[in-house]
């Protein structure tokens, strides 16, 4: 009576480990996942934060700016801020992109350095007015009629 009471006590044991088992792995899957979506929250938070403080600096700029008395501004600076504000790094990426050339073929179409394409697209510096101009025929150009300039 022994033996069976002891196999019957094993086997309960074991069918109860395996039910246990199937349970916890969904429960593993749902803890990691919801560590990964913790973990992208974190992320966004800290960015957002980055952002805001960054935001806010140029809100304390602007504020001792106004209060210091405004200077006059010849067309050429007037012209810069305009043309500046105007340029967006990110468009010119996304053009380089759809043509699907690299940054060397844009510097070329450009008539500049790979260098100075990469820190226009990446927003560091701005271009000159002389170089905003191609900048904006670069940006009407198609494909076929980018792979033709490369090309000729």
């Amino acid at each position: 009576m022994s033996n069976f009471s002891s196999a019957l006590r094993n086997e309960i044991l074991r069918v109860t480990r395996k039910e246990l088992k199937t349970e916890l792995a969904t429960l593993r899957k749902t803890v990691s996942t919801q560590r990964s979506d913790i973990a992208a929250l974190k992320r966004d938070t800290k960015t957002l934060t980055s952002q805001l403080k960054a935001l806010q600096k140029v809100v304390q700029r602007s504020s001792s700016d106004a209060a210091t008395p405004a200077r006059e501004t010849t067309p050429q600076e007037a012209t810069r801020r305009t043309n500046s504000q105007a340029f967006d790094g990110n468009a010119l990426a996304a053009k380089r992109k759809q043509l699907g050339i690299t940054q060397e073929a844009m510097a070329t179409l450009l008539q500049a350095s790979a260098l100075s394409v990469y820190k226009w697209e990446s927003s560091q510096v701005q271009p000159r007015a002389k170089q905003l101009a191609r900048i904006q025929e670069v940006l009407k150009l198609g494909k076929r009629a980018a792979l033709a300039q490369l090309q000729g």
